[in-house]
């Protein structure tokens, strides 16, 4: 399965401006009718009904509790196609525009359809995420509040309990994530507090990713979604996966992540911005694993003439990737 026929939505937390507010600047871009539902009361939810029938919410988010609550509006996307991000970017921009703005406790979630996946998919995507967490985390500048409370790292003991039972079936893996067999799972159950929660996949049909801190920049919200919609094409399609869990290396990080997504498929023009934003906070260089090499002294002696060369040493440049090169200054806001 590619990336782009997945389905997947997403939730923004803002402050600072009122629901209605909110809902108008969401209506001026996708059209439709706004009313106020306002049930169940502790959301005071706002509906955008666009011009084709999809409902966008707007409603109160009851974490944001530095801020008076009818300034809590956190934006709720209808369910969404890969060729609907450029709506969700003109959104994001009209929301921001409108005077919305994010805090320290404001976070975003992306959900991405759990629909074509089984116990197998869902494993191989608990194994990947594991692998790579420490990169992702940094890269992503996931705060220690959001880690200890929120977006809690896989857990090592839901990996030993995943490669010892190897699950085949979401009924199978439902034992493995509650401990028992939960068949009627809550909205507010204890397992959802983590970066990668698969209690949704029974609450609701859906992988939801925690990690992101609260922004309202078009293109950083792009590039999460691209990365977290080809992390789950890469465990669709993957017949395993290894959970070797990874160390995070400061003179690499900057090369490891990048070739990181590469192999998710994250290459080439159309992803150049998801990794510039992707890649932006990480030390090292993107394209030399251990740091740009230092000009040679110009007096230093030149190859010899009968053509002989010293052997090479190890390859410090990614793999090779079609239409990839180095991109330590790629792209804007797109």
């Amino acid at each position: 399965m590619d990336l782009r026929e997945i389905s997947f939505g997403v939730e923004i937390e803002t402050v600072k401006r009122r629901r209605e507010r909110v809902a108008r600047a969401i209506q001026s871009v996708v059209g439709g009718d706004v009313r106020h539902v306002g049930s169940p009361a502790c959301f005071d939810p706002w509906e955008v009904t666009d011009i084709r029938g999809r409902v966008w919410k707007v409603v109160a988010d009851g974490s944001l509790i530095n801020v008076p609550g009818h300034l809590r509006a956190e934006v709720v996307s209808p369910v969404l196609a890969y060729e609907d991000i450029p709506t969700l970017q003109e959104v994001i921009r009209a929301v921001r525009r409108c005077g919305a703005k994010v805090d320290e406790k404001c976070g975003i979630h992306i959900h991405v359809d759990a629909r074509p996946s089984d116990g197998r998919t869902l494993a191989n995507l608990a194994k990947i995420i594991y692998k790579q967490e420490a990169l992702i985390l940094t890269a992503l500048g996931v705060n220690e509040n959001r880690l200890r409370n929120y977006s809690k790292p896989v857990s090592d003991e839901l990996i030993r309990k995943i490669e010892r039972s190897r699950p085949r079936t979401k009924d199978q893996l439902n034992r493995i994530w509650y401990g028992y067999h939960n068949r009627r799972p809550q909205h507010f159950d204890s397992t959802r507090y983590f970066g990668v929660n698969l209690h949704n996949v029974w609450y609701r049909g859906t992988v939801e990713f925690r990690w992101f801190e609260g922004t309202l920049h078009a293109g950083k919200v792009k590039a999460y979604i691209q990365m977290v919609l080809a992390i789950a094409a890469k465990a669709l399609n993957g017949r395993a996966a290894s959970s070797r869990k990874r160390s995070l290396d400061p003179q690499s990080a900057r090369y490891d992540f990048r070739v990181f997504l590469l192999h998710l498929g994250l290459i080439g023009d159309e992803f150049k911005t998801a990794r510039k934003h992707l890649l932006a906070v990480l030390p090292g260089d993107s394209a030399f694993k251990r740091g740009r090499p230092k000009p040679k002294p110009k007096d230093e002696p030149s190859a010899p003439k009968d053509g002989t060369h010293e052997e090479a040493g190890p390859q410090t440049r990614p793999p090779a990737f079609s239409g990839e090169g180095a991109a330590p200054d790629e792209g804007g806001e797109a």
